[in-house]
Order: C-alpha cells, then sequence, then structure tokens
C-alpha cells in the first residue's frame, strides 16, 4: 500500500515542498530511502524503526521504500522523520492521513518522542506561501511557528500523539502568537551610556551610525574605552519592527540557536566573535551550508575586535555583505544566500604595541611593523567604512575631576528612533530599512543637498581622492546627520561633519 505525506526541504533559509511516499509491499524485508538523502535522513531508518515499536505500533516484516519527491533536491537533517513515520502507519492501515492532512516535520527519538527540528519558522513561512494550511510538527516548535498568520500550527510531544490527533481529528494546535506582543516585552539594556566618562567624539559618531545603521571603525591605544562603546551600542539603536524581528528570528531558527521559550528575537543582536574566526565561522559556509556570525549578526551588530589581526580571506570576506546585505555560498549541487544586513563595529590598535599618537606613552614600533600591521585592511574593504574616528585615551585630569552626568542611552536611543522613523517613511517603497542601506540610484533620487553642500562635496572628492563609493557613502552619512535634526535638506554642516568621520586616524594607510 502507498501512502503520501507533504513535508518541507530548506536550502539555507529558502524552503522547498518535498513529498514524502512510502511503499510497502509484501517481499523480502527491506527498508530503503530514495531521492537524494544524506546521511541524516538515511539513519532515520532506524529512529523511525525503534520509535514506531516503542509507541505500541507494529512494524511488519515487508519491503518498504521511501521516496523523497523530488529526487533531484538534496534532503538534509533529521525532520523528515516524522513524515516518514506518518506515512508509514498510512501505509500499513495503522493510522488514518486524511486526503487534505497537515505538512508534518519532526525529529523521532528513539521511545517516540518528537525532538524539535531546525527552521521551523523558515519551513512554516515556504508552506504559508504556498497555501498550505495547516502544519504537524514538535511542541516545542510549535509557538515558533504559529508566528505566520493564517497557518494551523499542531504541536504533538510524541509519534503516538501525532497519529491520534490526526485520527481523532482533535489535534492540539498552537494559538496564533502575536509579533507585535512579543515585541513590547523587551528586557532593559544592564549596559548604558552613561557609563562612559568623556569621549564626546565618539558617542556622537556612534549615535550617527546607530541611526542610520552605518559601519563604524574606532581606533585608539588600549584602554581608551573601546569595546566600552561598543558593547552600549545596543541600548542606543532604534527598537526593532515586527518585520526585523521576524528576519532575525528566522535566521536563528535555521541554526538551531533560537531559545526553546523564545520564539521571537525581540532585540537586535550583537555578535563578538573572536579574531581567530576562520573565514567561514565569519561569513558562513560549510559542506552543508550554514549562516556564519554576519548573518546571525543580521539587522544587528557585528563587533569585531582586534581588527587587523582576523584572518586575510575572513575580512576580505566582509566586502559582499557590506555591499550587498548578504551572503552567498556557493557549492558544487547548490547555492545559498543568507542575509547579512549588518552594522559593523570594528575596533583596532594604531600600531602592535597600541601607542602611536598617544599623548602619555611612547610608541616603540618600527614602521616597517606599523604597515605590516594594518596591511590586512585593503582600500576597498576600508572604503565600505562609513565611519573611521579616533578614540583618545581619557586624560588623567578628566579622570581625578569629578565625572559630570552622562547623558543615558534612553535619551540618545529616542533620537535615533526619530531618525529611523523618517529614514523608513523616505524607504518605505524601497523594502529598506536605514540610510546606510540606500543604492547609489536611491541615493541621489532620495538625499537632496543644498547648494553650499554640493559644492563642499565636490571640494573634498578633488582633495582628499574620493572614490566614488566613498562619496555616496558620505552623503548617506550626512542624511543621518539632517534626520538626526529633523531638516529636510542636506546642509553642509552635514557634510562637513560626515568628512570628519572619513578623516584618517593614526596607524590606517
Amino acid at each position: 500500500m502507498l501512502a503520501r505525506v507533504r513535508s518541507e526541504a530548506l536550502s539555507g533559509l529558502e524552503g522547498h515542498a518535498v513529498e514524502v511516499e512510502v511503499d510497502v509491499a509484501t517481499a523480502a524485508p527491506a527498508f530503503t530511502i530514495v531521492g537524494l538523502p544524506d546521511v541524516a535522513v538515511q539513519e532515520s531508518r532506524e529512529r523511525v524503526r525503534s520509535a514506531i515499536v516503542n509507541s505500541g505500533f507494529r512494524f511488519p516484516s515487508r519491503r518498504i521504500t521511501v521516496n523523497l519527491a523530488p529526487a533531484d533536491l538534496r534532503k538534509e537533517g533529521p525532520s523528515f522523520d516524522l513524515p516518514i513515520a506518518l506515512a508509514f502507519l498510512a501505509a500499513t492501515g495503522q493510522a488514518a492521513w486524511p486526503e487534505h492532512a497537515p505538512a508534518a516535520l519532526g525529529e523521532l527519538a528513539l521511545d517516540g518522542t518528537l525532538r524539535p527540528v531546525t527552521g521551523a519558522l523558515a519551513v512554516a513561512e515556504s508552506l504559508g506561501r504556498r497555501g498550505v494550511r495547516a502544519l504537524l510538527l514538535p511542541a516545542a516548535n510549535a509557538r515558533e511557528a504559529a508566528l505566520v498568520q493564517g497557518l494551523q500550527v499542531i504541536g504533538a510531544g510524541t509519534l503516538e500523539e501525532a497519529a491520534r490527533a490526526m485520527a481523532d481529528g482533535a489535534p492540539v494546535v498552537a494559538h496564533p502568537l502575536s509579533a507585535e506582543e512579543l515585541l513590547g516585552v523587551r528586557a532593559a539594556y544592564t549596559a548604558d551610556m552613561a557609563d562612559v566618562q568623556g569621549q564626546a567624539h565618539a558617542k556622537r559618531a556612534l549615535e550617527v551610525a546607530a541611526a542610520g545603521a552605518h559601519a563604524v571603525l574606532m581606533v585608539g591605544p588600549p584602554g581608551s574605552g573601546k569595546t566600552m562603546l561598543a558593547r552600549r551600542l545596543p541600548s542606543i539603536m532604534p527598537p526593532l519592527s515586527v518585520d526585523e524581528a521576524v528576519a532575525i528570528t528566522r535566521v536563528y531558527s535555521v541554526a538551531g540557536l533560537l531559545p526553546a521559550d523564545q520564539p521571537l528575537v525581540v532585540a537586535r543582536p550583537f555578535r563578538a566573535p573572536h579574531h581567530t574566526i576562520s573565514s567561514s565561522g565569519l561569513v558562513g559556509g560549510g559542506s552543508s551550508p550554514r549562516p556564519g556570525e554576519v548573518s546571525l549578526a543580521h539587522l544587528g551588530v557585528l563587533f569585531l575586535d582586534e581588527f587587523p589581526e582576523f584572518r586575510l580571506a575572513a575580512l576580505e570576506g566582509l566586502r559582499q555583505p557590506l555591499e550587498d546585505g548578504e551572503v552567498t555560498i556557493s557549492r558544487a549541487l547548490t547555492s545559498v544566500t543568507f542575509p547579512a544586513r549588518i552594522m559593523l563595529v570594528a575596533a583596532m590598535n594604531p600600531c602592535p604595541c597600541g601607542f602611536l599618537g598617544d599623548r602619555e606613552r611612547e610608541c616603540t614600533c618600527a614602521e616597517h611593523r606599523i604597515r605590516q600591521y594594518t596591511s590586512k585592511l585593503s582600500g576597498p574593504l576600508l572604503d565600505r567604512i562609513d565611519l573611521r574616528i579616533e578614540v583618545a585615551r581619557v586624560s588623567r585630569l578628566a579622570r581625578r575631576q569629578s565625572a559630570p552626568r552622562e547623558e543615558p542611552s534612553a535619551a540618545i536611543a529616542a533620537r535615533t528612533a526619530a531618525a529611523r522613523r523618517r529614514q523608513l517613511e523616505r524607504l518605505c517603497q524601497s523594502g529598506r530599512y536605514a540610510n546606510a542601506h540606500m543604492t547609489p540610484r536611491q541615493v541621489r533620487q532620495l538625499c537632496r543637498l543644498r547648494p553650499d553642500a554640493a559644492d563642499m562635496l565636490d571640494q573634498a572628492y578633488e582633495r582628499l581622492r574620493l572614490s566614488a563609493r566613498a562619496c555616496d557613502r558620505i552623503v548617506k552619512v550626512a542624511q543621518t546627520i539632517a534626520d538626526l535634526e529633523g531638516t529636510p535638506h542636506i546642509h553642509a554642516a552635514h557634510v562637513a561633519e560626515s568628512l570628519s568621520y572619513r578623516l584618517r586616524p593614526p596607524g590606517l594607510p
């Protein structure tokens, strides 16, 4: 007898329809899976057999053939355990599977319990787009999948429960979740910009960067506060919109990093990988491509401390996400694209000893060592970083003086949120979230420079020998500064401030 169950295969973040066909024939006992399965899918034979027997069902000695169609699409992971088991039970007459039954996915333990799988949100969204009305999956994934409106989500704890729910027609349905309500419950940031003494120039630069999602490079001696500033950056960034939160959650779901009790990511990611990370770990990759740190930082902050210490291949791999907001990984059998709309925040010392240009300590590095230290930072990479600032050490006099009350993060976040709302109004038809994401055509069409601002930009182009990309990025930063002030046009003062963030701090090539 033949039975069919719908399921889904993920390639990156994209879902592809899969039909699980199980044929049980009277012949020499065998259990075969075809349809381009990987090792994890092939091993499902033993998990399915044990789960069926330990759940109280019969596993007759027949010839069992499982086909995962389409046969030219590679199937990966253990999520096909449940649809294979349900199709087997339907084919042997041990469970009813109606004609318009839901799609199914889930991993089986040997005792028949259902374990959560990765990518449940991406699968649910893909099924919803194709018009599928119901999805059966492990109960641990139910709240995550319930974020997709219009899709009936059925959560089950065991194989027996899943089969009985379908036969009785009374499935355990997860109630649809409201992303707006989940976003309304945000944990307060413990780190605050009020903790940072002095560094007014760096704070202003980070405010501009947070408002427009611009990339930042901070250069300064050890102990000047670069890491402290970077770790407080999320506290001044605009709150997540619903679309942004769902986009981030989709990545974390596929990566298997979504907490069981948190169906939606409600805060912007902050990722700070160590400088020994590999290129595939930073950008993404592997034989079965997985999202890297740049994708896990999607719509959040990717903080790279000790910037020149990262591997050259890893640093050069940042070019595409900084320019396009995505990463494409090509393999022999597949090509996968992950989102990577990141706000890069990098920090570095000006030289190997760290004290080049310092007012209190003398640099001991030879000139060739300084050149070697910064040689990994290529011109094209630096050209994609919008703000390059020097973070000087706080003077001894300033440390001894009674510290004035610094502006708290909440006040700065209110300004950046207002600026981001102006950007969303201007970019509403483009699918972009911030000024840093604008294309060159959008820069020309949407950024209105006053004549004095255009003249200043032309002079800077000639004197500083800027590239066309650098000019566009200067205009983007100037537009963010204008948005912070609430002015509709870019003035010369906005361009001047933007240019001040492009100056070459000590140690940069």
